[in-house]
């Protein structure tokens, strides 16, 4: 702090973005406030405001020669080179931005690239990540970029640099992603580049790499991916990087080593010559023999293996696969090999989901983004691949506020694989019954949100989707919840879908014990009614807090599912004993109007259940009353004739007692 005839200067607070300077006069009452001033770079930007009452001409004289001291103080340092800046502006001109301009805001007017530099990515102030892939970049590699000292990826795929591989990208030690593919680089791989101790992805194809792959990389012990195809490489290939967990070496010249001089990972054979004698055609045609029987033997082994415990995959990229995009939506064609990186080979430690079509697994992308992956274990359409993309059609174009969004898809002839977003929050099941201590449980507004919701969602698939999409396993633990608590239907990606003017008629009934409508369960048949009735299933597990089956009742009574429980307390008028203990405050009118609609959606008979259009208007009070009227006389009614029936015959039309007590499909 500098003072001067009582005033001061501040310089307590500053960063690598700007340096706060507060100038005041603590003891002199003609000062009502303080001088705010930001300097960003060499600009100077008054950011608040002072007022000054006149006190004495000498006091305004003291303060403006302190702000002049001030400012000429800073003058000096704001002209300090940033060495990432400094390095960043180099590796650009070299790059060649001129025709696009990409990175016109690389500017030395901002001193630090962690301010507002496009596609750069900072820690703790420091550079840690370019992500500058398909930008039109024609030039070469710069070694200022080795200044960044803690970079962690450095993309740069599906550009045109030319030029050999440097040497001095082995410096950078901090370096885990290194993607330069499908560039016109040249040369051979550095031996340096064995030094970058921490890779875990080297991605170097469509490029006209020569030479051979260095042993060096084989003291990278933590590779998870190397993709050096579609290269000019020779040689062999040094086993360890045959134990990548991902490799491609397809559409070069490598061979596997001694044993085998023919490439081992492309489709191409060593020409014979005419001046081979006979003694060495014969040689040759047993190698190839042998080499075939031990290539079908790989084959049936790897396919056994594959069966029996998914654990390692050898993948070979069809060129350009993976950046392969479908003509429908804005959805992607993953490779199989993006989808082995994101969840570290499907590990089961990734596993957040499993049910009636496949495990569900959570994985990060390239780019860091957040996915959840549904792996399909029993897709079986006649009508194949093709059948499988039509499918995925209709699915992309089923978009809503409150359905869960389609990222993408990978198929192959052993994969479907389905990608959705992250939901960080989880299901509305998890949130209701399966908190972990400190965690956000979900109040009554919350709640009452959820049912709307879903609501709109479902009647999205009913009334809005052409054709209409029928979910039939609508529960809580399909009800997604994103970062605001909105309610996002899941698990509708492969539900039947339905014409318009056919009836649904499935052989194998999908769906969970307690949310399964009577009619599903005895004909096979689906509609949007069977829908409506786990919608109201779900209301009352978002009343309750409890699940649709609880076989723990039968110690106090024979009511083990909840449709059943909640109908006996609602003619005993015991709606207090309903809702969740574990809500603090609710409005009991509008729980009233939920209990309402869920009864109204479980009745018995398909045709006396609301579609959904008309139970979103019921939510909100419309039609409400005249509705509850006739279901209250039609309850009257069912509870006298059952009075007169023997013990034996107590359920009713409305019950679903007679449901098989079995699981059919788990949370999905």
């Amino acid at each position: 702090m500098i003072s001067l005839y009582n005033w001061f200067l501040d310089f307590s607070e500053e960063n690598e973005n700007y340096r706060l300077i507060k100038i005041q006069q603590p003891k002199c009452k003609g000062l009502l406030g303080s001088f705010l001033l930001y300097i960003i770079g060499g600009d100077y930007v008054v950011e608040a405001f002072f007022f000054i009452m006149h006190r004495s001409l000498k006091s305004s004289i003291n303060f403006l020669l302190l702000l002049f001291l001030s400012l000429s103080c800073f003058a000096s340092n704001n002209n300090k080179p940033d060495i990432e800046g400094e390095a960043l502006i180099e590796f650009r001109t070299a790059l060649n931005d001129s025709k696009y301009n990409r990175l016109a805001n690389w500017d030395y007017h901002f001193v630090s690239p962690c301010f507002s530099w496009s596609f750069v990515t900072c820690t703790n102030g420091n550079v840690v990540s370019l992500s500058l892939a398909s930008k039109g970049f024609s030039g070469t590699l710069s070694p200022s970029i080795t200044k960044l000292k803690f970079l962690v990826s450095l993309d740069l795929h599906d550009n045109n640099i030319s030029g050999a591989l440097p040497d001095y990208l082995g410096n950078m030690s901090h370096l885990q992603n290194l993607n330069l593919a499908n560039n016109n680089l040249n040369g051979s791989i550095p031996a340096s580049w064995g030094q970058l101790s921490n890779l875990k992805h080297l991605v170097m194809r469509g490029n006209r790499l020569s030479g051979s792959i260095p042993d060096s990389l084989v003291n990278i012990t933590g590779l998870k991916e190397v993709d050096l195809s579609s290269n000019d490489l020779t040689g062999r290939i040094p086993k360890e990087l045959l134990s990548t967990p991902v490799f491609n070496f397809t559409a070069t010249h490598l061979t596997c080593g001694n044993n085998f001089q023919q490439p081992c990972v492309s489709g191409s054979s060593i020409p014979v010559t005419k001046r081979k004698s006979k003694v060495q055609v014969v040689i040759t045609v047993a190698s190839i023999g042998a080499f075939s029987l031990l290539l079908i033997g790989a084959v049936f082994g790897y396919r056994f293996h594959r069966v029996h415990k998914y654990k390692h995959d050898v993948f070979f990229d069809v060129p350009g696969e993976d950046e392969r995009e479908i003509s429908f939506g804005q959805i992607k064609r993953f490779s199989l090999r993006e989808m082995l990186l994101a969840t570290d080979n499907f590990n089961e430690s990734n596993i957040i989901g499993q049910g009636g079509f496949g495990k569900v697994y959570k994985g990060v992308l390239m780019d860091n983004t957040k996915v959840a992956l549904k792996r399909l274990t029993d897709y079986n359409s006649p009508g194949g691949e093709a059948a499988f993309l039509r499918e995925i059609h209709l699915i992309s174009v089923a978009v809503h506020r409150n359905l869960l969004r389609l990222v993408g898809f990978c198929t192959t002839s052993t994969e479907k694989i389905l990608v959705y977003p992250f939901m960080q929050n989880l299901s509305v099941a998890y949130r209701l019954r399966e908190l972990k201590p400190g965690e956000k449980g979900l109040d009554w507004p919350t709640r009452k949100r959820i049912a709307f919701g879903a609501a709109h969602g479902l009647e999205y698939l009913h009334d809005h989707c052409n054709p209409k999409i029928i979910h039939r396993d609508l529960k809580a633990a399909n009800i997604l919840l994103n970062e605001d608590f909105e309610a996002v239907l899941g698990d509708f990606g492969l539900a039947k879908l339905v014409d318009t003017k056919v009836t649904n008629v499935t052989t194998q009934v999908r769906g969970t014990m307690g949310h399964i409508a009577p009619e599903y369960l005895s004909t096979g048949k689906t509609s949007e009614k069977t829908d409506v009735f786990g919608y109201g299933i779900t209301l009352l597990e978002l009343v309750t807090g409890q699940r649709a089956i609880d076989f723990s009742r039968l110690e106090e009574e024979e009511d083990v599912l909840l449709l059943d429980h909640i109908k006996k307390l609602l003619r005993e008028k015991r709606i207090g004993d309903i809702v969740d203990e574990n809500l603090k405050s609710y409005d009991a009118k509008e729980v009233e109007i939920i209990l309402q609609v869920a009864m109204l959606c479980t009745q018995g008979s398909p045709e006396d259940r609301p579609r959904m259009a008309e139970v979103v208007r019921m939510l909100k009070g419309v039609g409400l009353a005249e509705k509850w009227a006739e279901w209250e006389q039609l309850e009257e009614v069912k509870i006298q004739e059952f009075s007169i029936m023997s013990h034996n015959f107590i359920w009713g039309e409305d019950s679903t007692h007679d449901q098989e007590a079995i699981q059919l499909s788990q949370a999905r």
